[in-house]
């Protein structure tokens, strides 16, 4: 009996530490994620307000 709840322990061991790297890795990829939106969005808004000031500005029409 002792074995199985050694073996268990250690399962259970093995899976928080995977989940920790995950979560780690995780918040690692949101955080590039943000910049990258934060980019878009500033490039997004000078597009629009260039449009709402009556500048012409490349875009494509179907």
């Amino acid at each position: 009996m002792a074995d199985t709840k050694d073996e268990k322990a250690e399962r259970l061991a093995a899976a928080l530490r995977e989940n920790l790297k995950r979560r780690k890795a995780q918040a690692r990829a949101a955080g590039r994620g943000h910049q990258a939106i934060g980019a878009h969005f500033s490039v997004s808004h000078a597009r629009s307000s260039a449009s709402s000031s009556g500048l012409n500005t490349a875009s494509t029409s179907a």
